[in-house]
């Protein structure tokens, strides 16, 4: 490694400041920034100039919350092992899961125009009877997508304009789901986003808002949120939005980043922190697309640990 001199060592950093900071300072900016640092051989060093503070990436942004009391079959916390599966599986394959593998969680699709995969099996006398088996619950509703997200297969985006009352129609479809397969007030609704470009301060400020709209009523509505994305996408956005003091947040975040490692507790940078979702409201998705096999019966799934509320 080169020695760098401690102007060198003052300008490598404002670089790396400047580079990563959510506002709008560009790379351009930071080299320049750099060299008045280090000062140029052959320059004269520029006078002080008082900084521009930049705008950040995540606007705070406060919607009116409900005080909500959950009735009925309320949501419990889960500590331990679940997965995630595109299609809810046969009665027989959940029998026999129950029985031989260690999960104790299945999260399901239950609802939003753009699940990926058909539901034949998944109605509220599947529910009930793998509810008597001991499973327990990660309903996730998948609908409109981040309006930067280009990628094939959910055609429909948010509308940065309308995005709170598109969260707030979001989550009334997703109330709705759960009705229908038997999950009652106070159980918990993840939110789907899937994994997007940061580039575009807008996009994450959209999704953001389309959030806490469809957070505020669920609480309305006597339900829990919640919320999935990637951690270095969808999760980074909010919770640059929690440390900006937007509200109302969701419930529990569900993130993802498949690095093998099943354990809830995350420092990583751009992620929740320590501080964040840190009262059993985690779950994380350490593996995907896998394929196991448990008394015979084979799934394909993704790998989840959890510390969080779930449907009971």
């Amino acid at each position: 490694m080169r020695y760098l001199r401690p102007a060198s060592l003052a300008a490598a950093s404002l670089v790396l400041l400047l580079a990563t900071d959510g506002g709008a300072g560009t790379e351009a900016q930071a080299l320049s920034a750099a060299a008045s640092a280090a000062g140029a051989p052959g320059s004269r060093a520029a006078a002080p100039r008082a900084a521009t503070p930049l705008a950040p990436r995540i606007r705070r942004t406060v919607l009116r919350d409900s005080a909500w009391s959950p009735t009925g079959r309320s949501g419990e916390v889960f500590t331990g092992a679940g997965f995630d599966v595109c299609t809810a599986p046969a009665l027989d394959t959940m029998k026999t899961w129950r029985a031989s593998s260690p999960y104790g969680v299945i999260g399901v699709y239950t609802s939003g125009s753009q699940r990926g995969c058909a539901q034949p099996r998944l109605t509220a006398d599947w529910v009930r009877q793998a509810r008597a088996m001991g499973w327990r619950f990660l309903p996730t509703h998948v609908g409109l997508q981040a309006p930067c997200r280009t990628l094939s297969g959910k055609p429909q985006h948010i509308d940065p304009a309308n995005a709170v009352q598109q969260g707030r129609d979001e989550a009334a479809v997703a109330v709705r789901g759960l009705k229908a397969v038997g999950l009652g007030k106070g159980s918990p609704v993840y939110l789907d986003i899937e994994s997007y470009p940061r580039q575009d301060a807008a996009c994450g400020q959209a999704v953001v808002d389309f959030t806490l709209g469809w957070t505020q009523a669920l609480h309305a509505a006597g339900y829990r949120s919640g919320f999935y994305s990637s951690l270095d996408s969808g999760v980074a956005d909010l919770a640059a939005a929690a440390r900006a003091g937007s509200s109302p947040l969701p419930d529990a975040l569900w993130y993802a980043q498949w690095d093998d490692h099943p354990t809830t507790d995350t420092a990583a940078p751009g992620g929740p922190g320590a501080e964040l979702w840190a009262g059993h409201q985690r779950v994380h998705q350490y593996r995907g697309n896998v394929e196991e096999t448990y008394g015979g019966a084979s799934l394909t799934i993704d790998r989840d640990q959890l510390d969080a509320p779930v449907a009971a």
